[in-house]
């Protein structure tokens, strides 16, 4: 089996590799006394794993300028998400039971959406443009009197398109409504600041910021109330029951420290190139489409449909060449659906299904760009012709 070194990855929206620095973090916390340290437990191990959390929590709280009392750590990004989707709806009002939300969200939030229409609650989607933007005078007419929370992804974690969500989160505060933001594949990445983003409730995790997977966190804003999910102890403040992963969560405060430090220098890099890679593809072939919007975009994302090509195919002759991407596809009982995403923006079926997503990374460089472009190329050209 090949070696990460020599995997061309470019799937960090899908997972980051585990810097080493968070694996150093952790690796007290999975062997010898430590890893035996309870934090709900009362004796020093105990109280070492607690301090543990408390210090990763600081970190956290750092990185989105929040208060640590407001970081409640969940298992996942899509727990994160039920959480603030569900806890709200379930703790507001029996006169406050309609959500808004948008078409191209996550589907930890667009199923979490249809299981509370399954309940009683009505859900209201608000459409995107050709580039995946979210208008918020649409999320404004959405809003009714009824409207408890509002939820719009900070940027989509297929074709990388930034949201307004400041604009957006001042229109729900306006009309008495909470709002939500799913920054999944932002935190790290971008520079967060909740109080500019002016969020109650944001979602992030580990494992897409260098991170190990199996842990999330949930921002909410000190008095906003939040039913749990789980029932049990009192872990996370009666916010979410169940034994902490102390050390998934000390390696998740380990990865926001990094971020902070590294993000100044990191957008730029990526930014460039990102138009490298979109560039090189573009000059090298006919046929190839950016989907979203081109410049309020993720740094890291390239999204392309590809004209002439099969999605499915494309994706497994990309593996074969030793270069991991995702499809904007989801293979459902052996049959190839178009993604809702792109379906969304406007999309036909025959492009839809050839949505491919390349996403760098921290240990992405020039030649490895260069690599995908001459691979993918002839990748295509190949297909084409048969």
């Amino acid at each position: 089996m090949d070696t990460f070194e020599e995997i061309l990855y470019f799937d960090h929206a899908a997972t980051t590799p585990v810097a080493p620095e968070v694996l150093e973090a952790m690796l007290p916390w999975l062997q010898g006394a430590f890893s035996a340290g309870n934090p709900s437990s009362i004796h020093r191990l105990g109280r070492e794993a607690r301090a543990a959390l408390d210090g990763a929590r600081d970190s956290i709280a750092n990185l989105l300028q929040a208060d640590y009392s407001e970081i409640y750590f969940t298992g996942s990004g899509t727990e994160a998400d039920n959480l603030a989707l569900l806890g709200t709806l379930w703790s507001a009002s029996p006169d406050r039971n309609h959500l808004v939300t948008t078409s191209i969200e996550h589907h930890a939030i667009l199923h979490s959406a249809h299981f509370l229409q399954e309940h009683g609650y009505t859900v209201t989607t608000v459409p995107v443009d050709s580039q995946g933007c979210v208008d918020p005078e649409a999320v404004r007419s959405a809003i009714t009197e009824k409207t408890a929370l509002v939820s719009v992804m900070h940027a989509n974690n297929e074709i990388g398109t930034l949201q307004p969500i400041t604009e957006i989160a001042q229109i729900a505060h306006e009309r008495g409504a909470l709002f939500h933001t799913d920054a999944v594949q932002t935190a790290g990445l971008l520079p967060l600041s909740i109080p500019t983003l002016d969020c109650d409730l944001l979602s992030l995790c580990a494992h897409k910021m260098y991170g190990a997977k199996g842990v999330g966190a949930l921002f909410v804003r000190q008095g906003v109330k939040v039913t749990p999910l789980l029932h049990g102890g009192s872990q996370e403040r009666e916010k979410r029951a169940g034994t902490e992963n102390v050390a998934a969560i000390v390696g998740f405060g380990r990865a926001a420290e990094l971020a902070k430090e590294t993000q100044t220098q990191e957008v730029p890099r990526l930014t460039t190139l990102r138009e490298r890679l979109l560039s090189g593809l573009q000059n090298s072939l006919e046929g190839v489409r950016l989907n979203g919007h081109p410049t309020l975009r993720l740094p890291h994302n390239v999204n392309i449909s590809v004209e002439g090509v099969e999605g499915a195919t494309l994706l497994m002759n990309l593996d074969r060449q030793g270069i991991a991407a995702s499809s904007g596809s989801a293979c459902s009982s052996g049959s190839i659906e178009p993604s809702h995403v792109l379906k969304a923006i406007g999309l036909p079926d025959s492009l839809a299904s050839t949505g491919i997503r390349f996403t760098l990374g921290r240990g992405t460089t020039e030649q490895q760009v260069d690599q995908v472009v001459d691979r993918f190329t002839q990748i295509v050209r190949r297909m084409r012709r048969f």
